[in-house]
């Protein structure tokens, strides 16, 4: 069997959605797709899509059976890593510093390349690293706008 090749989504948990479209859409200058009233929203990155729940609203059955989408949800901070090359990663830095985001951490790792964690207005922590962390190649396009 081949191995499954990438994540297509990644979910994380808001209560305030305002908040978290701002951060994430506003911010980090990601392409907001939809947003379903309080429920969700949905930003694409890169070929694949940042889904941010309110656990409030997740956790209650769908009202369109064409849409047979499981319940779920999960409270606490959560965990989410963009891939960024080493400039990506110093011009999301200035970004965050300007726009008022602290950097919680920012670091180079023993195997070779940085990382920088900032928190979302959720309090999840949101990791901007380059992918040799993993060992994975130096990509040049990451689905990360830093202008």
């Amino acid at each position: 069997m081949k191995p499954i090749s990438h994540i297509l989504e990644t979910g994380l948990y808001a209560d305030d959605l305002d908040a978290a479209e701002r951060f994430y859409g506003d911010v980090l200058g990601l392409e907001k797709v939809t947003r379903a009233g309080n429920r969700h929203v949905f930003f694409r990155c890169g070929e694949g899509m940042l889904l941010i729940f309110n656990p409030a609203e997740s956790v209650k059955p769908p009202g369109n059976p064409a849409m047979p989408v499981p319940v779920h949800g999960a409270k606490g901070e959560g965990h989410m890593c963009f891939a960024a090359t080493a400039e990506e990663i110093a011009a999301m830095k200035t970004r965050l510093e300007a726009s008022n985001i602290a950097i919680e951490a920012d670091f180079h790792w023993p195997g070779g390349g940085r990382s920088i964690y900032v928190r979302d207005p959720a309090g999840n922590s949101i990791e901007f690293a380059e992918p040799r962390i993993w060992g994975f190649g130096t990509e040049t396009d990451t689905g990360i706008e830093t202008t």
